[in-house]
């Protein structure tokens, strides 16, 4: 599955990712704007159920066209370091970066799926002087900025030079995740921004400025880079005179994109004043221990931790077929950018499919949909795993013929239809079984924890493919490829090494042999967990 697709499901969750969350990142199952969020401190979550003493009034759309905007920008930033991040894999597999590479560069995908961690802080610590959320909006984007400034400056070094120097992924990774980091940080403040800074009457508009926004920004960042970074692309449909690069560069269009962050936070700092009506009364200290305390006890109770522990392993069997078909079919010679492309025509089904899907989740049985849809989506995994292996066997001089992108954006569709059923379904028990009470903390973690049971499942498949491929030294005897050093003496002594086995095909059949066992075994009491009672998953609270 190409990172411009599949990363929505594992990334901001988002998403379906990271932007169909509640919707993400994006993103497996995808956040969303959580407007129910029960970790905000003090009063906001009752400000928006209770309209204040003197107030005017409902507002008209109109009235806050000016704020709608603002939130549809912030959003579009920050779908940038999500497109952007997931440009990255495909940029190194177009260098022969080795799969173990790609596994630790994916670690950079799991800040979004993380953030529950810091929340609590971003949303009890501020300076009550310059805003609640312009605390953590404003110096989170300036520094955004800054380093994708600096960052354009370095990036080409970390990339590699092509002529023996390869990528440091080491390097590139940690920049990336602070980069994630950075980003997932900024989206806190904006979520909790865009529950004040629209009136009760239009409060809603903020879940489609996240979607809408987060959407176009990873398409900017991911979809129209890639295409403006292909020399062969931009050659064959925005030139007269080909030339030997993109129109743009990854450093030109970070340069860009920092310039772009710091214009709009300095604009966002100086001219946008906060709702200082809705700023809590309540001790911020004791709201950060009391969340964190609440997580916990929610983690202890036993229907939870089944739900937890079953989640976690549940996505196993889909780890070959999203994480790495994209990328192997690059190495087989599918251009990266038609690749990004095919994200294109998947967003109107994306935006279809929940509409359609809720209806059968709407129940008290939300699961069963989830669980009819897996075996399907388990197939697909055998059938990516054919497209690769045909995908050389298609390939002619001037590329793909056009029947063959048809197959890939079919099988794309296929995918989606049965990775958002699955979704749909998870999202809508964790609404069904979540404490009303404490609906938004109890919610995010068990969508964190869904987030996460897609993300270490991908990491894992990426960093296998190499250790279950078989090679051979061919025209050079005593020569073996087992490992980078081997390789290295099968070159000098004048052979190649040839794959006589690829990881991928032998890590996609035992992937699909795991996730069936897990529907065989553990899928019936997965569904049993819709049976019990509510009181099953009520949090005790102590005072």
């Amino acid at each position: 599955m190409s990172p411009a697709i599949a990363a929505k499901e594992g990334g901001r969750q988002r998403r379906t990712g990271s932007h169909h969350h509640c919707l993400d990142v994006r993103s497996e199952a995808p956040h969303a704007l959580e407007l129910c969020r029960d970790g905000l401190p003090g009063g906001e979550a009752e400000a928006l159920l209770l309209p204040e003493p003197g107030s005017r009034g409902a507002r008209g759309f109109r009235a806050e066209l000016g704020s709608i905007l603002l939130l549809l920008v912030l959003y579009v930033l920050q779908g940038i370091p999500l497109g952007l991040a997931g440009s990255v894999p495909l940029i190194l597999q177009s260098k022969s970066a080795s799969y173990t590479d790609q596994a630790f560069f994916s670690f950079v995908f799991w800040p979004f799926s993380l953030k529950l961690l810091w929340a609590p802080l971003v949303d009890a610590v501020y300076l009550r002087s310059f805003g609640r959320r312009k605390s953590w909006l404003v110096p989170t984007q300036y520094v955004l900025g800054l380093f994708m400034i600096y960052m354009s400056t370095q990036v080409d070094l970390l990339l590699g030079d092509g002529k023996g120097r390869g990528p440091d992924v080491a390097a590139l990774t940690v920049t990336f995740f602070l980069f994630e980091f950075l980003a997932a940080t900024q989206d806190i403040a904006v979520d909790g921004w865009a529950l004040t800074m629209l009136s009760r009457e239009n409060v809603g508009y903020a879940s489609t400025c996240n979607s809408v926004g987060q959407t176009a920004g990873y398409f900017l960042g991911n979809v129209l880079f890639l295409a403006l970074e292909s020399a062969s692309f931009c050659n064959k449909y925005l030139r007269f005179q080909p030339q030997p690069r993109g129109i743009v560069t990854l450093s030109d269009f970070l340069f860009f994109w920092g310039a772009v962050f710091l214009i709009t936070t300095t604009l966002v700092a100086l001219l946008k004043k906060e709702n200082k009506e809705l700023t809590p009364t309540k001790e911020e200290t004791k709201g950060i221990t009391d969340t964190y305390r609440l997580l916990f006890s929610i983690v202890k109770m036993p229907a939870v931790l089944t739900f937890c522990l079953m989640i976690l392993t549940a996505k196993v069997g889909f780890s070959a077929a999203d994480a790495v078909t994209g990328l192997k079919l690059v190495e087989e010679g599918v251009p990266k950018e038609h690749l990004a492309l095919l994200a294109v025509p998947m967003v109107p089904l994306q935006i279809i499919l929940p509409l359609i899907i809720s209806k059968y989740t709407a129940g008290p049985q939300p699961l069963n949909t989830f669980y009819k849809a897996m075996p399907f989506r388990l197939l697909l995994g055998l059938e990516f795993a054919f497209l690769v292996w045909w995908t050389p066997k298609v390939k002619h001089e001037g590329g793909f013929p056009v029947y063959y992108y048809a197959v890939v954006l079919l099988s794309y569709a296929l995918h989606q239809i049965t990775l958002y059923s699955m979704y749909v379904a998870i999202m809508a028990f964790n609404a069904k079984v979540s404490d009303p009470l404490i609906g938004g903390t109890y919610m995010t973690l068990l969508n964190t924890v869904s987030n996460l049971g897609g993300n270490w499942p991908s990491t894992v498949a990426l960093w296998l493919v190499d250790p279950l491929t078989v090679k051979e030294c061919a025209g050079a005897q005593d020569q073996t490829c087992g490992t980078t050093l081997a390789a290295e003496l099968c070159i000098k002594a004048g052979g190649s090494c040839v794959t006589t086995l690829d990881g991928y095909y032998v890590e996609s059949v035992i992937c699909v042999i795991l996730g069936f066992g897990w529907w065989f075994l553990l899928g019936p009491k997965f569904k049993k967990l819709q049976d019990e009672g509510q009181s099953s998953w009520k949090c005790k609270r102590t005072n």
